[in-house]
């Protein structure tokens, strides 16, 4: 499925957990046990979700470890495209030997 300008996980905690439910940064944080400066590093997506924590995001807020690793995947999967230039690439005949 390709989809076009997919959020960073970081804004869709915002917009899915954050904001409606009014939770203070700090409080995540601590329930992902990891310190409030790293968690607001993926809320405003200057670094990206780790398998691990995507494993802590999943015990937290729900949803599949593989689901939030997929979202982060799509996102950084689109910006890779745009900066890519695959012009000048070619593709290899394989045989086998």
């Amino acid at each position: 499925m390709n989809m076009y300008n997919p959020p960073h996980p970081g804004e869709f905690i915002k917009e899915m957990y954050i904001k409606p439910y009014g939770l203070s940064t700090r409080k995540v944080a601590r329930n992902l046990n990891v310190a409030p400066s790293t968690f607001t590093r993926l809320l405003n997506g200057d670094s990206n979700i780790s398998p691990e924590m995507a494993i802590r995001l999943s015990k937290v807020f729900g949803r599949s470890p593989e689901s939030w690793l997929a979202m982060q995947d799509y996102y950084s999967l689109w910006h890779a495209k745009k900066k890519v230039n695959i012009n000048r690439l070619k593709k290899l005949k394989l045989t086998a030997v």
